[in-house]
């Protein structure tokens, strides 16, 4: 065994609490989806994104109480905080979408609201595996490369901003401009999230590399 091996205990139980957080963040992403490409049901499906959330909220609070109880992390503390948190807030927003078209009593979604969604959804997905692959770090090339398709995600969902905006402000009505308005910038600043979390796992990969 090599002398770091001995001196680091290889914990494994951050990155296993990581990999079961990103697991609920693409869950999200998915529900997310599928309420904005099917507008119906829209209680139900909200209540399950919030379910989510808590679920979400749950672990990490288990990150941060193996953060304090832990002496020694396979990652630096400000790592392991850094990435509970960012991820964390990927669903806060995905949960804070829903429940405003909820609250807003939007009547129906439109093209711009699903592909922000399916940016969202693409992004966790990459985040995900980028996540799995901290556990080793055998690859750090493949997590970089990863987060520099996110980024490239969150380029994209400008882009979807800005369309949509175009489209939104062509109308007279105020209350659906405030609407529509807010719900486009919740599901972008989602993508913003994900870029955080990218730039997280990035300088992990970068530090470990």
């Amino acid at each position: 065994m090599a002398i770091k091996e001995w001196l680091i205990p290889q914990d494994e139980v951050f990155f296993t609490l990581f990999e079961r957080l990103a697991a609920v963040v693409v869950l999200a992403s998915y529900r997310i989806v599928d309420l904005v490409d099917d507008y119906t049901n829209v209680r139900e499906k909200v209540h399950q994104i919030e379910q989510l959330e808590h679920e979400g909220d749950k672990i990490t609070h288990e990150i941060y109480e193996q953060l304090n109880q832990t002496f020694i992390t396979p990652l630096e503390p400000e790592e392991i905080s850094r990435l509970a948190s960012a991820l964390d807030d990927i669903l806060d927003y995905i949960k804070s979408t829903a429940t405003r078209m909820y609250h807003y009593r939007i009547q129906e979604t439109d093209p711009h609201m699903l592909e922000l969604a399916k940016l969202i959804q693409l992004s966790v997905v990459e985040l995900e595996e980028a996540v799995k692959g901290i556990r080793t770090m055998k690859n750090p090339r493949q997590i970089e490369q990863r987060c520099i398709e996110v980024n490239r995600l969150e380029n994209l969902a400008d882009d979807a901003l800005h369309a949509a905006y175009d489209d939104l402000f062509r109308t007279d009505d105020a209350i659906t401009i405030i609407k529509r308005k807010d719900i486009y910038e919740y599901l972008e600043d989602a993508t913003d999230r994900c870029e955080d979390v990218a730039n997280v796992l990035s300088d992990i990969a970068i530090r470990h590399s």
